[in-house]
């Protein structure tokens, strides 16, 4: 079966569309011509704002003139994540996605349900010749996944609705009515690059297998951390005094997704070679015992590599390795408020060898408590500023704070009740979203979060099941026959 097989018919014809469409976050250009042609082919009238962030409006139909205006709000860009042995440019390459019994992933990278979905339901409805609704505005917003710039960019009087439906949240039957605030804060180590020595022999040292995830909605689940993994055996060959050389190091992509893979490049005296892989035969089933609930599949491999020309010297080594060890990960603190949902995380993201002999290391800390989330900020920046690291935040961005008395709340859970016969969950959520930015710039908005079921979102293993879009696809619909009337 193939993926515009499925029902409803015009969402995933849509959907089909985007994923051929690139659109790696900042450089969302082929997504934007797509959607100004969209405008175009349709008659819609559309704007677009400096930062790129798209608009597009539809009148009502006829009867429904009266209701409040909606914003239907995604974003454009996707996280771009692939298996080593997958050839893809996310910059060039459409996505290739598989029908797969009740679940659509990708064929080796991220699906881009995460917001691709969302996008989809938008143009689906402004396509539609047979959906009762009042005014609509369709916004679409770049670059949420690497720093919410195109959420941060939105200037006021973009949008005229006051009611907001934020489709970029991913579990069905659920309603969100609140998100985590976050903030990035990064480490940068200088060393000296030394001369390769002699007489050693080099290894390479992978931890790969994991599943990965997303650094919010998944940060509960205890899923491995492919930099902590690896660092955590760099520090136990320090305790065990062994003499080796760390040449090089890389972990990790996104800020937002918990580290799947990771390796280091080592020299070893050839005595120590034996020992070294006792050791770390111990630790692999230290970490499969630990692991085994929630990523099964994780391995780590020690194979023989060329001599390299350097190595960092061991000073710097010595820091990187044991702020790595030090550097918090996971959940830090849970909800007083809200029963089961994470307060406040940290992810220790990525690791990266860069120009003018630096190592930047990624991490990223949310929390729905402003207080909390600098808390967490600062005892990263602390730990990295004790190994002697120049340490910078980024700006981040505020928290959503929930609203139990939301009127389009509570119209959302009636319409869900009356079509599926149960109640839906009303909840926050640790991850971050847009609605916190705009309410800086509409404090009026009242507004909800919800969509269709996705797992491993920010993972080659992200998907998204198939029958929770047709359930989410007539929520919307019913919920746009039960928007109030313009005060």
């Amino acid at each position: 079966m193939n993926i515009t097989d499925l029902k409803p018919e015009i969402v995933w014809k849509y959907f089909h569309e985007i994923t051929q469409v690139p659109r790696p976050s900042k450089k969302e250009g082929k997504m934007i011509a797509y959607l100004e042609h969209f405008a175009a082919q349709h008659h819609l009238a559309i704007k677009k704002d400096a930062a790129g962030n798209i608009l597009i409006s539809k009148p009502a139909t006829p009867g429904m003139e009266n209701r409040e205006t909606v914003v239907f709000q995604a974003h454009m860009d996707m996280v771009c994540e692939k298996n080593n042995d997958t050839k893809h440019d996310f910059e060039k390459d459409p996505i290739e996605t598989i029908v797969d019994g009740d679940w659509i992933h990708a064929n080796g990278t991220t699906l881009g349900a995460d917001n691709g979905i969302g996008m989809a339901a938008e143009l689906a409805l402004l396509a539609s010749d047979d959906v009762e609704h009042g005014p609509v505005e369709c916004l679409f917003t770049v670059d949420e996944e690497t720093g919410l710039t195109g959420a941060k960019a939105i200037q006021e009087g973009f949008m005229t609705g006051h009611i907001l439906l934020n489709l970029d949240s991913e579990d069905e039957g659920q309603i969100f009515m609140g998100c985590a605030g976050g903030k990035d804060t990064q480490a940068l180590f200088h060393y000296q690059p030394v001369e390769a020595l002699a007489d050693r022999q080099y290894f390479r040292i992978d931890v790969k297998g994991l599943n990965g995830g997303h650094s919010g909605g998944e940060i509960h689940k205890g899923l491995g951390n492919a930099n902590k993994i690896l660092f955590r055996f760099l520090y136990i060959l320090k305790k065990n005094h062994t003499d080796f050389t760390l040449c090089s190091v890389d972990g990790g992509n996104l800020r937002n997704a918990i580290a799947r893979e990771a390796h280091a490049v080592i020299g070893l005296l050839p005595e120590d070679k034996e020992p070294v892989r006792i050791l770390l035969n111990h630790f692999t089933a230290d970490i499969e015992n630990e692991l085994k609930h929630v990523d099964k599949n994780v391995r780590i491999v020690m194979e023989s590599t060329d001599q390299p020309a350097t190595y960092i010297d061991n000073d710097t080594a010595g820091k990187v390795i044991l702020a790595m060890q030090a550097c918090p990960h996971g959940v830090i603190g849970m909800s007083h408020d809200i029963e089961g949902l994470v307060e406040t995380s940290t992810n220790l993201a990525s690791i990266k060898m860069k120009e003018n002999n630096t190592i930047l290391v990624g991490t990223s800390q949310r929390s729905s408590i402003e207080s909390c989330k600098e808390m967490v900020a600062n005892q990263v920046a602390a730990t990295f500023l004790l190994a002697g690291a120049e340490v910078t935040h980024g700006d981040g961005y505020p928290g959503w704070a929930p609203n139990p008395d939301s009127p389009i709340l509570k119209i959302a859970q009636e319409t869900y009740e009356k079509l599926f016969h149960k109640q839906p969950q009303i909840m926050a959520i640790h991850a971050g979203l847009e609605c916190g930015l705009f309410l800086e710039k509409y404090p009026h908005l009242d507004m909800i979060s919800f969509g269709p079921t996705m797992r491993d979102v920010h993972s080659p293993n992200e998907r998204l099941e198939i029958k929770t879009v047709g359930m989410w696809w007539s929520h919307i619909l019913e919920l746009l026959k039960h928007i109030p009337v313009r005060k």
